[in-house]
């Protein structure tokens, strides 16, 4: 059979349809929040499961009176609640995952149980309906390759399993392996995104993302707190950017079966990174070094660098981040200080 999913195609026979009802798992997170409201404004029908672990009813609060939105709190370890959901739409974007360097090291049998066995479930039920679905993946897979740009073919060099750091890079590649023997084995349409650090309003720093910590100590001229010596280096790519390739990606005919980087290649240190933000803010905090092993655990291990290569979707399609890493923070920023604005507000209600 063919199926044709906004252009996609695959087998021997010819069953198009385009796709309009969609669900996303995790759409009540950080990056899935936003994916759900730009496939609003985009016409389509869009279902949101979630269990809330980390995810936030206030992310999505301003679609829950939209006609074509809806939510449902649950798991998708649970078929009796991902399955009637997965029945009503024509394609799955998988966000659902453990998430923060935090989070990973705290509470490593949940990274793995979640990732791995929360794919499959979802795999699983989208096999049942034959239809798409794009996998987000992780730069954290590329693990302690030393390419000066990551590329997709790139072998991967994964830590030791003693260093339960490791584990959520390899549940996600485990994640990857198995959407893409569904493709091959099963022909079912299926994407894999590989995303780097992602930024953006609705981001915190509650599981350790950089930015957002940053930029809440800067504003309130509390230190700054940078793990190990600072000279790590990442590339910050908006949400906006990120989004607008997830959105677009299905609609590509080449790219089932497919693994793609998303991500900027704007290389920065994170000591670099703590200046900008304090210029930015205009702020009088101090930069303060932390070793590893007391933000994590001992024996805790960083990737040096990690800037991708994106000449593949570009190829695919043409798309380049849009905004430079001065204005994301700006934007960042400005997110904040309105954040906090809204919180005195209702303290001096």
């Amino acid at each position: 059979m063919l199926t044709c999913l906004g252009g996609f195609s695959i087998g021997k026979g010819v069953v198009c349809h385009i796709v309009q009802r969609v669900l996303i798992t995790g759409g009540a997170g950080f990056i899935g929040s936003h994916l759900a409201e730009a496939l609003v404004t985009e016409g389509k029908e869009v279902f949101v499961i979630d269990d809330l672990s980390t995810g936030s009813i206030a992310n999505i609060a301003q679609l829950q009176d939209n006609p074509r939105f809806h939510f449902t709190k649950g798991s998708i370890l649970s078929s009796d609640i991902l399955e009637p959901l997965v029945d009503q739409v024509d394609f799955i974007y998988h966000l659902a995952a453990a998430v923060g360097v935090e989070l990973v090291v705290r509470s490593p049998v949940f990274t793995i149980e979640n990732n791995v066995c929360g794919t499959e479930s979802v795999l699983a039920a989208a096999a049942k309906r034959k239809i798409g679905l794009l996998l987000t993946s992780t730069s954290e897979v590329y693990g302690k390759s030393e390419h000066d740009r990551f590329r997709e073919d790139d072998d991967l060099l994964i830590g030791p399993p003693t260093f339960a750091r490791w584990s959520y890079a390899c549940s996600k590649l485990l994640d990857e392996f198995l959407a893409l023997a569904y493709w091959r084995e099963k022909m079912m349409p299926i994407f894999v995104v590989r995303l780097f650090n992602t930024v953006g309003p609705r981001q915190t720093g509650r599981y350790g993302m950089v930015v957002p910590r940053f930029v809440q100590a800067a504003l309130h001229d509390q230190p700054i707190l940078i793990h190990g010596d600072g000279k790590q280096t990442r590339c910050f790519c908006h949400v906006t950017d990120v989004v607008r390739a997830l959105a677009a990606l299905p609609n590509q005919m080449r790219a089932a079966g497919q693994v793609y980087n998303v991500g900027s290649t704007e290389e920065v240190s994170i000591v670099e990174l703590a200046q900008r933000v304090k210029r930015l803010t205009e702020s009088q905090s101090e930069l303060r070094f932390i070793p590893y092993e007391q933000a994590y655990a001992k024996g805790f291990e960083d990737m040096r660098r990690r800037v991708p290569s994106t000449d593949k979707l570009y190829q695919l399609m043409g798309w380049r981040p849009t905004k430079s890493l001065d204005e994301i923070l700006r934007l960042m920023i400005e997110f904040q200080r309105a954040a906090g604005a809204q919180v005195l507000g209702r303290q001096g209600n």
